[in-house]
C-alpha cells in the first residue's frame, strides 16, 4: 500500500490544507473510501502516528482519508472557517477526482471518527445520509451543537455554532429529522470517557426514535489504547457496509 501526504488549495477555507491518504494494493479499483476524522486538538497526522491504521487495512481494498479539520467541529462556522464543506466539498471532490475512489451513492463512501471527529462523522453523516453507506464514531462529544458546553469553549463554541441548540449542527435534531435515511450506524465510548454522557444520551435518544444502530461501551477513558482497539471494530463494520473484504496473498 501507499501514504500519501497530500498539500491542496481549499477553495473552502481559501487556504491551504493536508490530508493523509492510504492507497490500497489489493483489489480492483475502483475502491470505496473510509472518511476518518481527528479530534479537536489533534491534526490529519494523528490516526497514522498513534494506531496501526495501516496495518488494519492492509488487506482490504480500501481507501482512508484522513483531512485536517483543525478547531472547526467539521461546521462552517457562524464566524470563521467552513469545515464542513472543506470535507464534503474540497476533500471528497479532490478525492474522488485525482484517486481511484467510487463515485456515486452506492456503496462508495464511510465515515468515522473519535471525539470531535466522531461528532463530525455523525453529524456529516446524519446530514447528507445519501452521501454516506456507513458511520462509525468513538468517544464522540455529541451534545456540541446541542447543549452549551463548560464555561472553558463557551466563546469557542459560540463562534463556531452561534446560537444553541444548532438544528443544523446538532446531532440530536439530525438524527430526527433524517431518522429514515441514516445508514448502518455504531459508536462506542469508554466507561471511564468524560464523554459517556454524551453518548449514552444519544444512544437513548435513537432508540426513541427507532433509529437502528449498535451502541457498545468498553473499559477505558478518552485516550489512543483504546481507539486503537475501537477502530478495528469499526472497519470490519464498515467493511460489511460498504460490501467488502480482506484480500489474502
Amino acid at each position: 500500500m501507499s501514504l500519501l501526504n497530500v498539500s491542496f488549495f481549499s477553495q473552502s477555507l481559501q487556504m491551504q490544507s493536508a490530508m493523509n491518504v492510504i492507497l490500497p494494493d489489493v483489489g480492483d479499483g475502483p475502491f470505496p473510501v473510509y472518511y476518518l476524522l481527528h479530534g479537536l486538538s489533534d491534526s490529519y497526522s494523528i490516526w497514522c502516528r498513534r494506531t496501526s491504521i495501516e496495518r488494519y487495512v492492509a488487506r482490504l481494498p480500501l481507501i482512508v482519508v484522513m483531512p485536517d479539520g483543525g478547531r472547526g467541529w467539521y461546521t462552517n462556522a457562524e464566524q470563521g472557517f467552513a469545515y464542513e464543506d472543506l470535507v464534503m466539498k474540497d476533500v471528497i471532490g479532490y478525492v474522488e477526482k485525482f484517486f481511484p475512489a467510487r463515485t456515486g451513492s452506492d456503496r462508495a463512501r464511510v465515515i468515522g471518527g473519535l471525539s470531535m471527529g466522531g461528532y463530525g462523522a455523525l453529524k456529516l453523516g446524519f446530514k447528507h445520509p445519501r452521501r454516506f453507506s456507513g458511520i462509525a464514531g468513538h468517544s464522540g462529544a455529541y451534545s456540541y451543537g446541542h447543549s452549551a458546553p463548560g464555561p472553558e469553549r463557551s466563546k469557542e463554541t459560540a463562534r463556531i455554532f452561534g446560537a444553541l441548540p444548532n438544528p443544523d449542527e446538532d446531532v440530536f435534531a439530525l438524527a430526527e429529522k433524517n431518522r429514515a435515511l441514516i445508514p448502518p450506524l455504531r459508536f462506542d465510548c469508554g466507561t471511564e470517557d468524560a464523554l459517556l454522557q454524551h453518548n449514552r444520551s444519544l444512544h437513548a435518544r435513537l432508540q426513541q426514535l427507532g433509529v437502528s444502530h449498535e451502541y457498545h461501551e468498553f473499559p477505558g477513558a478518552h485516550e489512543w489504547g483504546y481507539w486503537d482497539c475501537r477502530v478495528q471494530e469499526a472497519l470490519v463494520f464498515l467493511a460489511a457496509a460498504l460490501g467488502i473484504e480482506p484480500i489474502s496473498g
